[in-house]
């Protein structure tokens, strides 16, 4: 069964509550999104690092045949600092 945006969202949020999260239904068939996550627990983390971060807060959706989730492109960072924006 296809996920719903707000369900990725409300799992992810989970995870990185004071985060700015934006879900977006790439092919319009609740199986194909985009996510951009910018969180500062991200801070000084490799790209690999903060994508494992972001599956984990999904716990399993995404994980083989069974998953919910069937692709998620990902944009991850830390918020942009003062005087570097």
């Amino acid at each position: 069964m296809p996920m719903q945006a707000g369900e990725i969202e409300a799992l992810i949020r989970e995870g990185f509550p004071d985060a700015e999260i934006e879900i977006r239904d790439l092919a319009g068939d609740g199986n194909h999104y985009a996510a951009s996550v910018i969180d500062e627990s991200f801070r000084g983390k490799s790209r690999v690092a903060q994508h494992q971060m972001v599956y984990a807060a999904l716990k399993g959706k995404m994980d083989g045949a069974a998953g919910e989730l069937h692709a998620l492109a990902l944009q991850t960072g830390a918020p942009a600092t003062e005087g570097n924006t």
